[in-house]
């Protein structure tokens, strides 16, 4: 694929066609470039910083509203793993970024075009790229989607599924350590393919149920369905 077929298939994956050509060509200049050939040259990186600020604004916005009885706690654990170098990276894989890297020689004989750093931060400089060709609102609508659905995306990126934490670390500000109550509600099967349902009480309300081969297993299904009936139904 040639220079210009990439830039094309990069701004269809973004959803995002530029007015302005050479914003896009900046934002996938790397330093390299600049130290090979400095005159008259510049390189993605103030587009970067610019890109980064508008990337942690937007996802914060997003995740504030879709997950309204969260704390801040949870809420910045989120936004950190959609931000960090190696989901970026992804991303900027996905969108087909690597292929449309501008690189100095050097950078690309040792293998920038799939070096982590270069791509994530090639990343945020596309980012803010869209920022300056559009406005807020626009760059809103292209990045949400490129991350698409954020609950999905983050089901793999939690470093430890636990679902029975997370519910107590987001009760815990507001109803204290004890407010949760974790009951078996039904038993069935033989005792070798025994299931069980469990429900998790907050306070006095049911707030989710699960079931599982074992209690443990149960109580986490149950913590996981709380967590998501939480996120639509703030805490009183």
């Amino acid at each position: 694929m040639n220079a210009d077929s990439a830039m094309t298939a990069l701004q269809t994956r973004l959803g995002y066609t530029f007015r302005d050509a050479a914003l896009l060509e900046l934002a996938l200049t790397h330093p390299s470039v600049v130290n090979e050939s400095p005159a008259g040259r510049e390189s993605n990186q103030r587009l970067e910083f610019l890109g980064d600020a508008v990337l942690q604004l937007l996802l914060a916005e997003e995740l504030y509203a879709r997950y309204p009885g969260e704390r801040e706690g949870l809420l910045s654990k989120r936004r950190s793993l959609l931000v960090n170098q190696r989901f970026l990276t992804g991303l900027a894989r996905e969108a087909g970024v690597d292929q449309c890297l501008r690189l100095g020689r050097s950078e690309h004989k040792t293998g920038g075009r799939s070096r982590p750093s270069v791509l994530s931060d090639a990343f945020e400089a596309v980012v803010g790229a869209i920022y300056l060709d559009s406005d807020l609102a626009t760059a809103r609508r292209v990045i949400i989607a490129v991350y698409g659905d954020l609950d999905r995306r983050l089901e793999g990126l939690l470093p430890a599924d636990n679902p029975k934490g997370r519910l107590q670390e987001l009760v815990q500000p507001t109803h204290g350590n004890s407010a949760l109550c974790y009951e078996v509600i039904r038993t069935t099967g033989e005792d070798h393919l025994r299931e069980y349902e469990v429900a998790v009480r907050l306070l006095d309300r049911v707030v989710g149920t699960g079931t599982g081969s074992s209690k443990q297993n149960a109580e986490e299904a149950a913590a996981r369905a709380a967590l998501a009936t939480l996120r639509t139904t703030p805490l009183s």
